[in-house]
């Protein structure tokens, strides 16, 4: 049988630095999408798909998330595990397509350091933000895209499909991971999530926020490689 790839999706203005301790965990061996040119949800995963033939067990931070939950509607087959980190499947909240069009032209008129001294607060646990180290490599992330980009991912987030009209369809394995004081992405969002899937389990991080995946390194990097590599014999 040929080896799943182990594949690692970014959210959104995010890239290789959030799953840095995952892959030091893994020792390297896995691929991180490129959801940069897209500005679909959808053919994110389609592109995804195409990228890596073969069996996938993938792991999804925040919209990269989405786009695994995507994937494994696309091609239940091919997706044999699935961890979802800090994410939901709620469709479009009321006045949210102004507000993110607003953000969009912020980035636009005052530029990515304005963007990123703007949003990344509320993104990490109140306490993280004292973690130099944390902030600046965060920043230093968003500082590597561009209006554009931001503007293309905030449209395929905008424009994403209902995933709680297909997530009970996900027979595969999943692991669920959130940080405890996630404000974006809370953790009774999780609990919803793992009521619909046949095949999950939850771990609450403490002491993490949105980007529990850097907030708690050794943690979530220890949680979601034990599950990506475990053999699928052993479903739990």
């Amino acid at each position: 049988m040929t080896q799943a790839t182990v594949l690692l999706i970014p959210g959104l203005l995010c890239d290789q630095t959030v799953w840095r301790p995952l892959m030091a965990t893994l020792n390297g061996a896995a691929e991180i999408a490129d959801l940069s040119t897209q500005d679909d949800l959808t053919q994110m995963a389609k592109d995804c798909l195409a990228a890596y033939p073969g069996p996938l067990r993938v792991a999804g931070h925040s919209m990269g998330a989405r786009v695994a939950m995507e994937m494994a509607r696309l091609c239940p087959k091919r997706v044999t595990r699935l961890v979802l980190l800090d994410t939901g499947i709620h469709p479009l909240r009321d006045g949210e397509v102004a507000k993110r069009a607003e953000i969009v032209r912020f980035a636009h008129e005052h530029g990515m350091a304005a963007l990123a001294a703007r949003w990344l607060p509320g993104m990490v646990h109140t306490p993280n933000q004292q973690n130099t180290a944390l902030m600046q490599s965060l920043t230093d992330m968003v500082l590597r895209m561009d209006p554009d980009l931001h503007a293309r991912q905030i449209n395929a987030l905008v424009t994403r499909p209902d995933a709680s009209a297909y997530l009970a369809e996900i027979s595969c394995p999943v692991l669920l991971v959130v940080g405890e004081q996630d404000q974006w992405s809370p953790v009774s969002q999780h609990r919803d999530m793992l009521q619909l899937l046949p095949d999950a389990q939850l771990e609450v991080i403490q002491q993490a926020g949105h980007f529990a995946p850097i907030e708690q390194p050794e943690k979530v990097a220890r949680l979601t490689a034990d599950f990506l590599t475990r053999d699928d014999n052993n479903k739990g």
